[in-house]
């Protein structure tokens, strides 16, 4: 994995940006929006119906979302297993009804659009 490097302020708004709103469609429970509006990267990966159950599985069981703020967030431009581009790496602090603490790592990339996109999450 490359450092870290500095992002310009647009490209980190709007990533965070993506990042908010995807996980408030996670909050509410609809995985399969949430697939919906990833990164094509994450939909190549995997499939619609897979990607719903892994999520429900993880997820769905912390129960609501308390509380969640960014813990940090670095600017990348290759990642492992993944094309090289324009990613940031954000990681909150949460806390949810059945998990008091929890890291969630949420890598938005730019797509060829120039839309900032989800590519990967992950639950610790």
């Amino acid at each position: 994995m490359s450092s870290p490097i500095r992002a310009n302020e647009v490209d980190e708004s709007a990533a965070i940006k993506a990042s908010t709103d995807w996980l408030s469609i996670v909050d509410k429970g609809q995985y399969g929006q949430s697939w919906d509006k990833s990164a094509q990267f994450l939909k190549t990966a995997v499939k619609r119906k897979d990607f719903e159950s892994k999520l429900k599985a993880s997820r769905g069981q912390f129960g609501q979302l308390v509380s969640r703020t960014i813990k940090s967030k670095h600017f990348m431009t290759a990642m492992p297993g993944a094309p090289d581009g324009k990613y940031v790496v954000i990681q909150y602090t949460t806390s949810f009804s059945s998990k008091k603490s929890a890291i969630e790592t949420v890598t938005p990339m730019q797509e060829k659009d120039g839309q900032w996109k989800v590519s990967g999450y992950f639950i610790n």
